[in-house]
């Protein structure tokens, strides 16, 4: 009832005009099925899936609560941290290392509902030191980097070169490690596949020869493990995308995995959502999200691709 009550009483929040199949759908598909993603999953972050079960049978509605007790459709730092890396890329007109430092800074200091050990470490070592990276250590094999990449895949889309140096440069700033790289790196080139007019079946190849050169991420038989670290996440995010057919039973798939449920789900909403489109994302979440988030992601989206559609000096 509730859901339909929204329908008709919340203007859609995506753009007059928008083409399904276009790439303004993808691209605004892939972040706004991030931010659902990240929503939907901050309800069962660090529960187990008996406990998921127990509290919600499945859980499938945009409800918030959770550790976090947040409200219905608000993000976390996976969201918002896009919005912060999306903002220096913007404000530098392209690229520098320190106006995404500053950037970072900034979305700290605005006290984040949430942020992650390893991202506050790194942020905070910059603001002692100015280093736009720390050694390089076991320690810093998490998810965050891999997370708030999608602002980058948009604005180099047509430029190789340019999306795997600035990738691994933002991710460097708070996780140098190997394995955080090649995360970012897989989740950045399936996402500019889809972006690009791909289909997932199209890009499954793509993320098998990953873990052939990368055997540790293999995630076939699914290991089950959905946790902050960047193996088991992107084996979680892997399982759900390629054994889903939609949008939806993807996402419900990893939110009911719970443990880093925002992130996983975060992830697969971003690929899921680049195939889709945003014109084909459900109605009821879209509609739950928190509208100035949701509005922040259009602009930023659009101003994101036409950076990217730039000639090149």
């Amino acid at each position: 009832m509730l859901d339909a009550l929204l329908l008709r009483t919340h203007p859609s929040i995506l753009p007059a005009g928008l083409r399904p199949g276009s790439l303004r759908d993808k691209a605004l598909g892939a972040y706004l099925g991030l931010a659902i993603g990240d929503a939907l999953g901050a309800t069962t972050e660090f529960m187990t899936p008996r406990e998921i079960a127990a509290q919600y049978g499945v859980h499938r509605h945009m409800t918030g609560g959770g550790w976090l007790k947040l409200a219905p459709g608000q993000v976390t730092d996976d969201t918002t941290m896009c919005l912060a890396l999306g903002k220096s890329i913007l404000d530098a007109d392209g690229w520098c290392m320190k106006a995404v430092a500053e950037a970072y800074v900034a979305w700290l200091r605005s006290k984040p509902v949430d942020c992650g050990n390893t991202c506050r470490r790194g942020i905070r070592r910059y603001m002692t030191d100015g280093s736009f990276a720390g050694p390089a250590g076991e320690g810093d094999a998490g998810n965050g980097a891999v997370m708030r990449n999608l602002p980058v895949v948009l604005a180099t889309l047509h430029n190789e070169a340019a999306f795997e140096a600035r990738s691994l440069a933002q991710a460097r700033f708070t996780h140098n490690n190997a394995l955080s790289d090649a995360a970012t790196l897989i989740c950045g080139r399936l996402l500019r596949r889809l972006l690009l007019g791909g289909r997932l079946s199209e890009i499954r190849p793509l993320a098998d020869a990953f873990v052939v050169d990368h055997p540790m991420f293999r995630f076939q038989p699914y290991p089950g493990r959905a946790s902050g670290y960047v193996v088991d996440t992107l084996q979680t995010v892997f399982h759900f995308t390629f054994t889903e057919s939609t949008f939806e039973d993807a996402l419900i798939g990893a939110v009911n995995r719970g443990d880093d449920a925002d992130t996983t789900a975060a992830l697969v909403g971003m690929l899921h959502g680049a195939q889709c489109g945003a014109s084909a994302l459900p109605r009821a979440w879209l509609d739950r999200l928190d509208r100035t988030i949701a509005a922040a992601i259009v602009k930023q989206t659009d101003a994101l691709l036409n950076l990217a559609a730039r000639p090149r000096p």
